[in-house]
């Protein structure tokens, strides 16, 4: 084996210990042990692919190094990707920003149809029928991701549900500021989305793919509410099924500190 492969596979290894850290110790679970299924598929269920074993550690952590050794260049390319033209401008104005009223902020997507051409069909289309005003940022980790996209009418959000997007395959990394539609498995795109608050590259494999990335005020982004943690059941956080039910009038009643978008406009 070569000293260049010996290197690829002490960073790979590195690289798989530090993202499954930030999620072990994320704000809801620093006091317990949570598995990464629990993280990704049991409090969200719409927001992570389901791994064959049961969670993303024992899979990246064993087996098929040689075959992820294979993948490093194509990921090193995807990361520093050139930028391309297209897309639209998206506007966000977010009320609550630090669960204080008043505090007030925007930040600006830029969407990219080179890189996810159905995912970003769909995201600009929920943008310009208003969807999104309104809805709440529901699950807030720090230093991973924030979390949106569940209409705050539960009528609204019903006439969705069932409308699943095929998947775009992942042309891009998930890097950070880069926006992401949620999953619940291959085929199940819809609404939700969650925006990378870092480099969470471990995620291309499992098949999320950026539609688009904030281009303006990823520090607006960074100051999202995120005191209630986790969702349920593995957090104190909002439960998505009562959100999809209940709408905003079970968040703005158990969780009021949630920032919020207020208006989002297609420029």
């Amino acid at each position: 084996m070569t000293m260049m492969k010996l290197i690829c596979i002490a960073l790979l290894l590195a690289t798989q210990a530090l993202a499954v850290s930030a999620f072990i110790n994320a704000p809801s679970s620093a006091s317990r042990a949570v598995t990464l299924k629990q993280q990704l598929n049991g409090a969200s269920p719409l927001f992570a692919a389901s791994d064959n074993d049961g969670s993303i550690s024992r899979r990246d952590a064993t087996g098929k190094v040689a075959a992820a050794i294979l993948s490093l260049p194509v990921a090193t390319n995807v990361a520093n990707a050139e930028d391309g033209l297209g897309g639209k401008m998206i506007e966000f104005t977010v009320e609550n920003l630090g669960g204080e009223e008043g505090n007030t902020g925007t930040f600006v997507v830029q969407t990219r149809p080179d890189w996810a051409p159905i995912g970003e069909e769909r995201f600009t289309a929920l943008a310009e029928s208003k969807f999104f005003d309104g809805c709440r940022a529901f699950r807030v980790l720090p230093g991973f991701i924030v979390q949106f996209g569940i209409n705050g009418d539960p009528a609204v959000q019903a006439k969705w549900r069932s409308q699943n997007l095929k998947d775009d395959p992942v042309k891009v990394s998930n890097k950070r500021a880069t926006l992401v539609f949620a999953t619940a498995g291959p085929g199940t795109r819809t609404t939700q989305l969650f925006i990378n608050l870092n480099n969470n590259s471990f995620l291309d494999k499992q098949g999320f793919s950026p539609l688009g990335e904030v281009v303006e005020g990823m520090d607006v982004v960074e100051k999202f509410y995120s005191g209630y943690g986790e969702g349920a059941p593995s957090g104190r956080g909002p439960n998505q099924s009562l959100i999809q039910k209940q709408g905003n009038s079970y968040l703005e009643a158990s969780y009021p500190k949630l920032s919020y978008f207020s208006k989002v406009v297609v420029k």
